[in-house]
């Protein structure tokens, strides 16, 4: 029995044994384990740490990145948040006149915008500038769709309109929006937007001088930063910047804006009396070549009369028509193939290359028999044959390198937005018709600019001067650049010009110009009467009916000249007597040559009185 009691004790305390649970040692009150495993404490530890320090190291690089990588991102986020940069539009340059009297400014406007971030109620902000604006209800959809956009900073809801106009709007303290001043672009007269051009919306120029000289007269746009509140105001102390607009440069021309005036008045009341497409002046400088007036007046679609479909005297070229016989007999004349006493057998008509594919009539300018004419009575009386037979006298290359001296075929040296070069061809192809048309006036084309410098060539002792448009620019530091002189060359000798112009000032006297004469002031010119081509290729319509352009060129005083000028009339009322040169366009240079010797005191020189006395015999009767 008590055998057995302690082998069960025995085995009770080996059970015990092998549990090994932790032994504590009482010392006094405390007590502390005695069977502890080291090895499992420090692998813990080791983890604990490690993880620790891999969020630190995480932690850095991000802090490294935020404040290099990703800095910018974040500091523009953070700008876009707090700041608001409102643009300072610069205002376009000036276009003067050769007295520094504008031609085309700025004018002031307001813009009104919003600013979607800022707009609590787009629906509500669009109905209200509707109303205002008058705006369809489409485009008031559109513009709460944009104002709900709150990615976007900007949307405009009024371009540059009146100060009332914008009041309008700002009054109604919509939030997000507000207005800033803006310039737009005045003329100080209608007739300069043929010349000047014009500039879109934006202050961009797209047409004439605008766009021609559109670098020099665009400015440099400012702006205003400043940083705001979530209500939207400015913070005080916030930082902020501004950088002060810097206006356009400043275009000098040598337009003369009193001239310019006058001019397209005469020139509209005359195209509006006959009815006709429309109708061109030039009014140039005879020894410099500059340019006081271009006037282009044409007929809108509801009839009216305007200058908005632009500088035609540059961009559109025509058959000149009679005025084209100056450069014919100038050649022979300076060529010595004839004098202005040369005599011709000259026919009322005449059929050229019979028998040829290119056989052609020929009509005289008047009905006559076979007339025995001297080259001035030819000029005088405008007659196509004579022209004709005196052109003959030259080569047809030699016809074609003084065509190209007097100025055609290429452009001239304004390089105006769109200018035409005419059309001329080469000398080796022409065929048939073009060996005889060009002495009259026909076969080639050529600009009102082309036009006025060939003719100014006679005036200013037989050297061609290139037209000018612009006397100096100033740029936006205040520089000012003179142009260069217009280039020039000789083309006939001084003892040609003067014996054209003692034909032309007769022409003037008596011949088809009378009705350019100008009292107690000589004027030496020419007119011009051509049948425009038709969209059948012919000169007459399917109904047979034809169409005129009317012209005269003509200097003042013809033994001084100053001045140039011609007059172009497009399309005068075919059923009109005045459709000719010497009717529609020549009491429009009359006109004209008053305005300047009124406004550039000209006065006649060396015993000048004009036209006197009655048609001279050698002239014959006047047809």
């Amino acid at each position: 029995m008590n055998t057995s009691r302690r082998i069960d004790a025995n085995r009770v305390r080996s059970s015990e044994m092998s549990y090994r649970a932790p032994s504590f040692v009482s010392r006094g009150k405390d007590y502390f384990t005695t069977d502890l495993r080291s090895g499992d404490m420090r692998k813990r530890i080791f983890w604990v740490f490690s993880l620790a320090g891999l969020l630190l190291v995480a932690l850095g690089l991000r802090v490294a990145l935020l404040q290099t990588v990703f800095a910018s991102s974040y500091r523009e986020a953070s700008l876009s948040q707090r700041s608001r940069v409102q643009t300072l539009p610069a205002e376009r340059g000036s276009i003067v006149d050769r007295n520094g009297r504008e031609l085309a400014l700025p004018v002031p406007t307001r813009t009104v915008f919003a600013d979607p971030r800022s707009v609590i109620d787009p629906v509500g902000v669009a109905h209200a500038v509707a109303g205002v604006l008058q705006l369809s209800p489409q485009a008031e959809v559109d513009l709460a769709t944009k104002l709900q956009n709150k990615t976007s900073s900007f949307v405009y809801l009024a371009r540059q309109v009146d100060q009332e106009v914008a009041n309008a709007i700002t009054s109604l303290k919509l939030k997000g929006v507000s207005s800033y001043r803006e310039t737009g672009r005045a003329l100080t007269s209608g007739g300069l937007l043929a010349v000047v051009g014009r500039t879109d919306v934006d202050g961009v120029g797209i047409s004439g001088l605008e766009l021609q000289y559109h670098d020099l007269l665009t400015g440099v746009d400012g702006r205003i930063e400043r940083e705001v509140n979530s209500s939207g105001k400015s913070i005080a102390a916030g930082a902020g910047e501004v950088v002060e607009p810097v206006s356009g440069g400043r275009l000098t021309t040598t337009i003369d804006r009193t001239i310019q005036f006058q001019v397209d008045g005469i020139v509209m009341q005359q195209v509006e009396r006959l009815g006709a497409r429309g109708g061109s002046a030039v009014v140039m400088d005879t020894k410099t070549g500059e340019i006081f007036a271009v006037s282009n007046i044409r007929r809108n679609e509801d009839g009216t009369y305007s200058s908005q479909s632009g500088n035609s005297a540059a961009v559109e070229a025509n058959e000149p028509g009679s005025v084209a016989k100056v450069f014919s007999v100038a050649a022979a004349i300076n060529e010595g193939t004839i004098e202005s006493d040369s005599k011709f057998s000259v026919p009322g008509s005449q059929v050229f290359d019979r028998g040829t594919k290119w056989e052609y009539p020929v009509t005289d300018a008047y009905p006559h028999g076979l007339e025995e004419m001297s080259v001035r009575k030819i000029l005088v009386d405008s007659s196509n044959l004579g022209t004709v037979l005196i052109s003959r006298t030259l080569t047809t290359q030699k016809n074609h390198e003084y065509l190209k001296l007097f100025g055609f075929g290429t452009k001239t040296e304004i390089k105006y937005p769109g200018e035409a070069r005419g059309a001329l061809r080469p000398a080796e192809k022409w065929q048939g018709t073009e060996k005889i048309t060009f002495a009259y006036g026909y076969g080639y084309t050529a600009t009102a600019l082309q036009m006025v410098a060939a003719v100014n060539t006679v005036a200013n002792n037989g050297v061609y001067v290139a037209p000018k448009l612009i006397l100096k620019t100033t740029d936006k530091d205040g520089v000012e650049t003179s142009t260069p002189s217009s280039p020039s060359h000789q083309v006939v000798s001084s003892q040609t010009a003067k014996t054209m112009t003692s034909m032309m000032t007769d022409v003037v006297c008596y011949g088809t110009g009378k009705l350019a004469k100008l009292p107690g002031l000589s004027v030496a010119g020419k007119t011009g009467t051509a049948y425009k081509l038709q969209e059948n290729g012919k000169y007459t319509n399917d109904e047979g009916a034809r169409t005129y352009f009317a012209s005269f060129v003509g200097f003042l005083p013809a033994n001084n000249p100053r001045m140039t000028v011609l007059v172009s009339i497009d399309e005068p009322d075919s059923s009109s007597l005045d459709r000719f040169g010497g009717t529609a366009a020549a009491p429009v240079f009359a006109r004209i040559g008053q305005v300047l010797i009124n406004e550039l005191n000209i006065r006649p020189e060396g015993g000048d009185v004009g036209c006197v006395g009655s048609r001279p015999a050698e002239l014959g009767p006047s047809h």
